[in-house]
């Protein structure tokens, strides 16, 4: 029988990525973490934590994570079909890509109650990879699966717009939006995995393998930013544009040529009578903002 404290401390130090960290979620000291860590590799005869900077757990360590969430949960299910027992709330930890994040899945988690939520930041072509690692209970991804052990539902499509502002489209595009220019105009990144600009100049101009200089900016917020102060072109959620474009302050450098990036919500099978109100507050949530 494993100890629940234990594999608490386990997966403490893999997320917060030290002991002290660890030792200051779980309100305990970081002697009584080394203890403990200490202890489940003893009972498990193997190591399960990396020590470093970041601490990181093994393969073993996290499948022994992935058990620790799946009975919090479990037992939060549980304990809401008993009326004797009121359940803290539970830490739900859940892969979002960052343009969902900014557009429509606030509302949703905010619509549900009994969480604590742990959200990992990263691309939809990716996240499908932290439940696969059993890193996360759920995820928005990409990637419809399917994925064993997981159950997953369409969301919709976020639409994307190629956008710039007037007074770059002028300086940069005087002729359109061709090819010579765009190898030239500065465009937005978000990170090494995004790779939405060169999908919408593929789609859009039939180039394989585009190439243009670029500014790494990791905010969505920050992306409209720059688009509207002339730094550079980006692909924009429609939803987080669509008053500037009205406006004026943005122009559209695709009409008629957006990118629909399809998003599924997709989580553990043995987790979903705990997630069922959050799953069903986030296909709300899509269905409001999502092309369907």
């Amino acid at each position: 029988m494993l100890d629940p404290a234990q594999l608490a401390a386990l997966a403490a130090v893999h997320r917060r990525g030290s002991f002290d960290l660890a030792a200051s979620e779980l309100h305990v000291t970081a002697s009584a973490i080394s203890q403990r860590i200490k202890a489940l590799e003893e009972a498990t005869g193997t190591l399960l934590i990396r020590r470093g900077a970041p601490c990181q757990a093994t393969a073993t360590g996290l499948r022994l994570i992935r058990h620790h969430d799946e009975v919090v949960l479990l037992e939060r299910a549980l304990a809401q079909d008993l009326p004797g027992v009121a359940p803290g709330p539970a830490t739900l930890r859940i892969a979002v890509n960052a343009d969902s994040l900014a557009t429509w899945v606030i509302p949703a988690l905010a619509a549900t109650t009994g969480f604590l939520f742990d959200l990992v930041i990263d691309d939809q072509d990716v996240s499908q990879d932290w439940l696969r690692r059993g890193e996360v209970a759920a995820a928005i991804t990409a990637h419809p699966g399917p994925l064993q052990g997981c159950d997953t539902f369409p969301l919709g499509s976020l639409r994307y717009c190629a956008t710039a502002s007037p007074a770059y489209v002028a300086r940069w595009f005087p002729d359109g939006v061709t090819p010579k220019a765009l190898s030239r105009a500065p465009a937005l990144v978000f990170s090494d995995k995004d790779r939405l600009q060169a999908r919408w100049i593929t789609q859009r101009l039939g180039m394989q393998r585009p190439t243009f200089p670029t500014h790494r900016i990791a905010s969505s917020q920050a992306f409209v930013d720059a688009c509207l102060q002339g730094l550079a072109w980006g692909m924009n959620p429609e939803p987080l544009v669509a008053a500037h474009l009205a406006s004026g302050a943005l122009v559209n450098l695709g009409p008629g040529a957006p990118l629909d990036v399809p998003l599924n919500w997709q989580f553990t099978r043995i987790a979903a009578p705990a997630l069922r109100a959050v799953t069903q507050a986030i296909r709300h949530a899509a269905r409001k903002t999502l092309v369907q």
